[in-house]
């Protein structure tokens, strides 16, 4: 049975969850877990400021705890324990690195694409939201140069890297800034969409599909006419899918049509 409230969670398994000894199974898990208790257990030589600053933020929403936690990480001990935390076994701690690779200073945008890639390919849901979270506000500075480095990993035997390069590159994207650029000009990423336009796993082409949604909302003709480029180019049940999802707030008739 799916738990869908933090209340259904048996105190025993937010013990565990708290102590970093198990991974979260599910959304209300990862919501549930006490982020002060986490933190101790997992650095106990951690200073008290660093766990009352963070137990100050129990009230906030989970992604200003995960990069606030990445923060006061940084501040107590560097990038020291990076590598430690990113083979942690509990996932809102490997969460954690994954700003920390984010909110690292003098890190190249190749140097922090190095250190998130095994996050980005981890087999728990929750890490991998998290790191192209938290490669976000690199990726809207180095818009470009992102988007280059990021094609070769649209070619990845890896679903979850393909994926990446299509999720974190989203012109509005969810719990995260928007990025203006693409939604201005959203073709600059055609070089990241074009290799993942007939991709074999569901999990890409949802990603794939949502970005063109998003897309639609300020560039609708352009998607219209990408979606018909792609489906006379690539007549599979692949292409179909995406196209279909991507064309689903058009087909409500939600949009205006494109400024002249």
């Amino acid at each position: 049975m799916t738990r869908s409230r933090i209340t259904d969670i048996a105190p025993s398994r937010l013990a565990q969850l708290n102590r970093g000894e198990i991974e979260a199974s599910n959304l209300t898990e990862c919501l549930a877990v006490d982020f002060a208790a986490l933190m101790q257990c997992t650095l106990p030589a951690l200073g008290p400021l660093a766990l009352a600053s963070m137990h100050a933020a129990s009230g906030e929403g989970i992604t200003r705890r995960m990069a606030l936690a990445a923060r006061l990480l940084l501040t107590e001990n560097g990038t020291r324990d990076l590598a430690a935390l990113s083979r942690h076994p509990s996932d809102t701690v490997r969460g954690w690195a994954c700003f920390m690779v984010g909110a690292s200073e003098g890190l190249s945008l190749s140097d922090r694409l190095a250190l998130i890639r095994p996050l980005a390919d981890d087999p728990h849901f929750g890490v991998r939201e998290w790191a192209w979270l938290a490669m976000r506000t690199t990726i809207a500075a180095q818009l470009e140069a992102a988007i280059a480095a990021l094609v070769p990993w649209t070619a990845e035997p890896s679903e979850r890297l393909r994926r990446f390069a299509s999720e974190a590159t989203r012109p509005r994207g969810v719990w995260c800034t928007h990025l203006a650029s693409l939604r201005q000009a959203p073709e600059q990423a055609l070089v990241l969409l074009e290799p993942l336009k007939a991709d074999p796993a569901p999990y890409v082409q949802d990603s794939v599909a949502n970005w063109l949604n998003d897309a639609s909302k300020d560039r609708p003709q352009w998607v219209t006419d990408l979606c018909a480029r792609w489906s006379r180019e690539s007549p599979c049940s692949a292409t179909t899918r995406i196209c279909q999802r991507a064309l689903r707030t058009l087909r409500k008739g939600q949009l205006p049509k494109e400024p002249l």
